[in-house]
């Protein structure tokens, strides 16, 4: 069995969880998640605990088993607590700054990067040099915070880019000058 995926759920307060043919609908606080999971696994719900059971030890099977699981609970995760990533800006004249519902970027080209809210993803500048993105679905804030950095990622000589905060940026070493002869 597998060790994550045999961990029940809990449900806090304030969630509400429905299974129908493994369509999941969980909604809490901070909003509504809904996801389709493999008919082949079982999703029990009861007693303020989600379980998730295989039908064999199939590779399939052990395969779908902790990740429906970690679906599940990062959903349950996402509606009570939400997630976010944050994202910082190095560079000279690097900066975003926020007008309604659009950040716009400074990132040394000729134009300035436009990026516009959506429903599920929020953006925050609390400083000119850090964009927060959050919102209650994991993969979606992921996703956007990875669309973000691709606009200018860090480059290996100075530095200088857009990188998630704690990220370590392996530096080169300039290029070398002639040798003395």
């Amino acid at each position: 069995m597998s060790r994550i995926g045999k961990m029940p759920i809990s449900v806090p307060a304030g969630v509400e969880v429905k299974n129908e043919n493994n369509l999941l609908t969980v909604k809490g606080p901070k909003g509504e998640l809904t996801r389709q999971f493999s008919p082949e696994l079982g999703i029990e719900v009861e007693n303020g605990t989600i379980t998730v059971t295989r039908p064999s030890d199939d590779k399939r099977h052990r395969s779908l088993h902790s990740l429906t699981r970690t679906l599940i609970n990062n959903m349950v995760e996402g509606v009570t607590n939400g997630y976010s990533k944050t994202l910082e800006i190095e560079g000279v004249g690097y900066r975003a700054a926020k007008s309604g519902n659009k950040v716009n970027l400074n990132l040394g080209f000729s134009h300035p990067v436009v990026l516009e809210e959506t429903d599920a993803i929020k953006l925050e500048v609390p400083q000119p040099n850090k964009i927060i993105v959050s919102g209650i679905d994991k993969q979606a804030v992921g996703q956007f915070a990875a669309e973000i950095r691709e606009k200018r990622p860090p480059e290996p000589y100075k530095g200088k880019g857009i990188r998630y905060e704690g990220e370590h940026i392996i530096r080169k070493e300039g290029k070398a000058g002639k040798g003395k002869k």
